[in-house]
């Protein structure tokens, strides 16, 4: 496989990825990932909480995105069995998974983190909204260099691509 190779969007007729492989199984990608994601936890404890009259109505929804985001992260995973890897270039002889929770979203664990750092936003301060920007900006482009892998890898990628529209979170995304 070509570190170079595949389609970067949802459209299965374009081009080559441009995005950078950032090592031989994407492991910068994986780092650069964790500190997207912990930044999180320490904007939501020194910025300044939500106003009172605003965290009351913010709590509800904060904790249904934390047990969401819980649930697409087990999901995902459960899902992906002995084939998880933290690292976006998938395992040699892997199966290209496209029941259970793949059936509704491609990349569950992403949107699962995503709905974490939602939910911690939500119940902590608004401070933590713009970790929560950067790493899906970051997990998007992620997502395009890992799809351009799985084309590679899996042909029917594509076409499993435009069954499954979701990238991260069934429904909405």
């Amino acid at each position: 496989m070509s570190a170079a190779g595949g389609a970067p969007t949802d459209d299965p007729g374009a081009a080559p990825s441009r995005l950078p492989s950032l090592g031989r199984g994407g492991g910068g990608w994986v780092g650069l990932q964790a500190v997207f994601l912990c930044a999180a936890i320490p904007t939501g404890v020194l910025g300044s909480n939500w106003p009172p009259a605003t965290s009351h109505w913010l709590a509800l929804p904060g904790g249904v995105a934390v047990l969401a985001g819980a649930g697409l992260l087990v999901g995902g995973g459960a899902g992906l069995g002995r084939q998880l890897t933290p690292f976006p270039r998938p395992v040699a002889d892997g199966v290209l998974r496209q029941d259970g929770i793949y059936g509704l979203v491609r990349h569950p664990i992403y949107g699962g983190a995503l709905l974490l750092i939602l939910g911690w936003a939500l119940l902590s301060s608004s401070l933590a909204l713009l970790p929560l920007a950067l790493a899906a900006v970051f997990l998007d482009a992620k997502r395009r260099r890992e799809e351009a892998w799985l084309v590679e890898q899996h042909p029917d990628y594509a076409q499993y691509r435009l069954q499954v529209p979701r990238r991260f979170i069934p429904w909405v995304w």
